[in-house]
């Protein structure tokens, strides 16, 4: 008999801790999960699942216009009713809350609806004054929305609230420029918010390809969509008819309906008790592990967000799976970081698997760079001027595919095909030997020059 009540605790239901609780479960262990909140974490709850959602009710706005040049009678004018998606998104959201909660009951992990605190390397205290040991403790509690430290922030929203709102602002400004800000940038433009999107420098969507990121900036401008660069975030004030004025250096102030900060994410630490198991955190919070996910802590390890590696819902599922084989499943098992596909789910979509060019020029002194820059055969007979561009970067020598980036129509859903391609170190001969399905957009992949 254990001399623990558990041989696995987890304190976060997000996709790390469901996957490492429910494998770890199915390995033999006896194991607890504690959420304060719902099952399903930022992912299913308030992240990428019902912004997709989102994204695709906000897609209706462009195809309801381009449908009338393919034959189709809509229309001149009507009526978006934000009620009717935003309730319905939510309601997937519970549907898929409560198949995550069943997927954890029927591995026979128990789920404890409270928030818990780490007191020692194997002990944890619930909220309501419950003390349990464990054997292992895993931290998967992931991150959350940072808010600026400025006069007013509490008037402003997060990405959190976004989904809540009673009607579509008028008039939104968002403060960021990474793949939240840029999404609901899209998202709310497209839904008929007059959207403003501010950063403190001029670089939008940091670490993706230079040339996919300027053509999304090209695009999003000619859409309507204001940038202010060069602009730091000073304060906001409410004025007498509810309106919101925000402040910022180097621009001259605004008067919009709604602000939302998308300024990046930070790890849900604080209050978690970590130091009284002498678990490390870096400077921005996060737990710090090593190769295996295993903290400062022999008893203690973390997976996802919480560690600020690769805040991706997948990498979080693998690294739950890799700790849960590892220490309950016999199985050795390590993540690899290299070639992670992501997208940008904006208007349109972008997505890249590898180097960006100057990435390789870095770290290789050259590489050769192939592209195409195209108008998809929809957007030309709807007269929509809008292009895709692809962009395949090649080591000079060998020919290998080093990386593939791409904007333009379901650029995300053609990538993840093409993203197996460069994890297997497959060369651009390789690509230029394979027969082009036509017509179709993903035929470009074949076809660079």
């Amino acid at each position: 008999m254990s001399d623990y009540d558990y041989d696995l605790f987890v304190i976060g239901a997000g996709s790390g801790g469901v996957r490492a609780a429910r494998v770890s479960a199915a390995h033999g262990a006896k194991v607890a999960i504690a959420e304060e909140y719902r099952v399903g974490g930022t992912c299913v709850i308030r992240g990428c699942v019902p912004k997709k959602l989102l994204i695709y009710g906000a897609h209706f706005a462009e195809d309801l216009k381009d449908a009338k040049r393919f034959g189709w009678n809509v229309p001149d004018t009507y009526d978006f009713d934000w009620k009717v998606l935003r309730d319905n998104v939510m309601e997937e959201v519970d549907r898929i809350n409560g198949a995550y909660t069943n997927t954890l009951t029927n591995h026979d992990v128990e789920i404890i609806a409270e928030r818990a605190e780490v007191t020692g390397p194997h002990n944890v205290k619930l909220a309501g004054g419950r003390e349990i040991t464990a054997k292992t403790i895993l931290i998967a509690t992931g991150a959350r929305p940072s808010v600026p430290d400025c006069p007013g922030a509490e008037l402003g929203i997060t990405s959190n609230e976004a989904f809540h709102l009673d009607a579509v602002p008028k008039r939104i400004l968002i403060a960021g420029a990474g793949y939240i800000a840029n999404e609901f940038a899209g998202i709310f433009h497209q839904l008929g918010a007059h959207v403003t999107l501010i950063n403190r420098s001029d670089v939008i969507l940091r670490g993706y390809d230079e040339s996919i990121r300027d053509r999304l900036l090209q695009i999003s401008m000619m859409k309507g969509i204001e940038f202010r660069f060069h602009a730091e975030f000073q304060g906001i004030e409410q004025l007498d008819d509810g309106c919101l004025k925000v402040s910022m250096s180097g621009h001259e102030p605004i008067t919009v309906d709604c602000v939302m900060f998308a300024t990046g994410r930070e790890p849900n630490t604080e209050g978690l008790g970590l130091a009284n198991a002498g678990v490390e955190l870096d400077a921005k919070g996060a737990v710090v592990v090593d190769d295996d996910n295993r903290s400062t802590c022999d008893s203690i390890y973390a997976v996802g967000d919480v560690t600020n590696r690769v805040q991706l819902t997948p990498v979080a599922i693998r690294e739950g799976q890799a700790f849960a084989d590892s220490v309950f499943g016999g199985k050795p098992t390590r993540v690899d970081y290299e070639n992670i596909p992501a997208a940008v789910f904006s208007h349109p979509p972008m997505a890249g698997v590898g180097m960006t060019e100057s990435e390789a020029k870095n770290k290789l002194g050259s590489c050769k760079v192939y592209t195409s820059d195209f108008r998809p055969m929809k957007n030309v007979l709807a007269g929509r001027n809008e292009r895709a561009l692809y962009k395949m970067v090649c080591d000079s020598d060998t020919g290998k595919v080093l990386g593939l980036h791409m904007i333009g129509p379901d650029a995300p859903e053609i990538l993840q095909a093409a993203a197996i391609a460069v994890k297997a170190g497959l060369t651009k001969d390789a690509f230029d030997q394979t027969v082009a399905l036509h017509p179709s957009m993903a035929e470009e992949l074949v076809l660079m020059r």
